[in-house]
């Protein structure tokens, strides 16, 4: 008789971690308080518009097509993709624009017109940064931690060393490429995982790398496709996907997690595979003592947040001719625009901006002659500082934007060709999907929480219980986040004597 798991959250993580186990012969229930799946990876459907909810960015598509290649099923029936090119345009307060390619005529072109000496500087810091990918992949990214001897052995700790973590991600480019408008350029991806460029470890710089050498991509009906795929999947294997089903505890005996409480019932899996935002399952789910080990709940306070976002989804009745499907547009001060999400826990000023338009290729996200513009700020987590995300902010805060936005070609009269609106601001992120403080990377990757000094994907102190998601290693982001099913996964499949 095949052992039952439960897993807790129907998020990319919680999804991706029941299909692996169906491949390897368990009997799982995915458990999913919200009435959709997907987590953060959600959809709005209003009016004929269609917007992703959180993440946009394809990157990496390899590992988005291993969890179908893995359950034996071709990917490009489950999550065809296109490559985008530009991958983004970048619009900076001087007036130029960069359309990043990663195409190496169309990426080389656009360096030297840029500055000859400056185009020798970014080469040589993709060829730096990927030899410190190679090795943050295979001895870190892909690998757990199950106790101090994983990381604390020699071999791990002259790997460390060759990451070169211990500059920030703005200084560490600052050492190759001299252009401001370059330098920002390469750094502002920091922003990805929640961290500032001028905090975050160096390693970090690796993402702008992805980008150039794996490229962005798109999938036909957004990001959502990938959730509503796995969705697919997962049954198709012969999952149970359980959504309006919160589970308010996590029920722990003599060190060994045995039940879930669901209502009025408690049900008793062989195994538990926590997806949920790792400090919230500490503090709401996981209550006894002993299986809480360090992360008590002024532990799980004292710990560094990323950042979180505003945002808003805009249905347009006019299309936009000058914007690309990625768009970021630079405030007139980043640094400082940087120190109000990260130092002083303001509103941003001048905020620089996101914004996604996948009506741009794809015309199922909007009605015919109309946009879907996805708009987004980065903010401060819900603890720092004193903004009150209340009715009058929002709107004030609304206004800001759709005048910086009234700037762009085309848009000047932006507010008189909104037909749809909806915003999402931190206390959505903290209440719709328990992101601790409303943070919307989880834990922020500083150096001592990432690798070994992150959660473990194997509970320390409580055995047969599993975590995977943002806060907990390797981090955020898709692929990452889709990595730490994998390891969630694989450290129980160890558990039971299959790996």
């Amino acid at each position: 008789m095949a052992k039952k798991v439960t897993v807790i959250g129907a998020g990319t993580a919680g999804l991706a971690a029941g299909i692996r186990l169906l491949k390897n012969g368990y009997e799982v229930d995915i458990c999913e308080r919200l009435p959709q799946a997907g987590g953060k990876m959600n959809q709005i459907k209003e009016q004929g518009f269609t917007f992703d909810v959180g993440p946009t960015i394809v990157m990496m598509p390899d590992i988005y097509r291993e969890i179908f290649e893995y359950a034996g099923r071709n990917p490009q029936d489950y999550i065809p993709m296109k490559r985008l090119d530009p991958m983004y345009v970048l619009t900076f307060p001087d007036g130029e624009q960069q359309r990043v390619s990663s195409e190496l005529t169309e990426l080389t072109g656009m360096l030297e017109a840029i500055s000859p000496e400056d185009t020798l500087g970014y080469f040589n810091y993709l060829a730096d940064v990927y030899k410190r990918y190679l090795v943050a992949k295979d001895e870190f990214i892909d690998k757990s931690f199950r106790d101090r001897g994983d990381f604390y052995n020699l071999k791990s700790l002259a790997n460390a060393m060759k990451l070169k973590t211990f500059d920030d991600a703005y200084t560490s480019i600052s050492k190759f490429v001299k252009n401001e408008n370059l330098r920002k350029a390469l750094a502002f991806q920091t922003l990805y995982i929640g961290i500032s460029p001028y905090q975050g470890p160096s390693i970090y710089t690796i993402i702008p790398m992805i980008e150039l050498l794996y490229g962005v991509w798109y999938m036909p009906g957004g990001m959502y496709t990938m959730a509503e795929s796995m969705v697919r999947l997962f049954e198709e294997l012969g999952g149970t996907l359980r959504l309006d089903t919160p589970v308010d505890c996590i029920d722990i005996e003599n060190g060994r997690a045995v039940g879930v409480h669901i209502g009025d019932t408690v049900e008793s899996p062989d195994y538990i595979v926590c997806s949920a935002d790792f400090p919230y399952a500490m503090k709401s789910l996981v209550h006894n003592k002993e299986a809480k080990g360090k992360y008590t709940d002024d532990k799980i306070n004292e710990l560094e947040y990323s950042c979180s976002c505003f945002l808003l989804y805009l249905g347009l009745d006019k299309k936009i001719p000058n914007l690309a499907v990625h768009n970021i547009r630079f405030g007139c001060d980043f640094d400082q625009n940087v120190r109000e999400i990260f130092e002083i826990y303001t509103l941003p000023e001048d905020p620089s901006i996101y914004l996604y338009l996948p009506s741009k290729v794809d015309p199922s996200m909007a009605p015919e002659g109309c946009e879907a513009l996805y708009v987004l700020v980065p903010v401060s987590e819900l603890s720092k500082g004193n903004i009150l995300w209340d009715n009058r902010t929002i709107k004030a805060y609304r206004e800001k934007i759709l005048d910086k936005l009234s700037a762009i070609p085309g848009l000047e009269d932006i507010e008189s060709h909104i037909v749809f609106e909806k915003s999402l601001t931190p206390l959505d992120f903290q209440d719709t999907f328990h992101a601790y403080k409303g943070a919307t990377f989880g834990l922020k990757p500083t150096l001592f929480q990432s690798n070994y000094f992150r959660p473990h994907n194997k509970a320390d102190h409580c055995e047969g219980l599993y975590f995977c998601g943002s806060s907990v290693h390797p981090g955020a982001g898709v692929p990452i986040v889709l990595t730490s099913a994998k390891l969630a996964v694989d450290e129980l499949l160890k558990d039971d004597g299959l790996l």
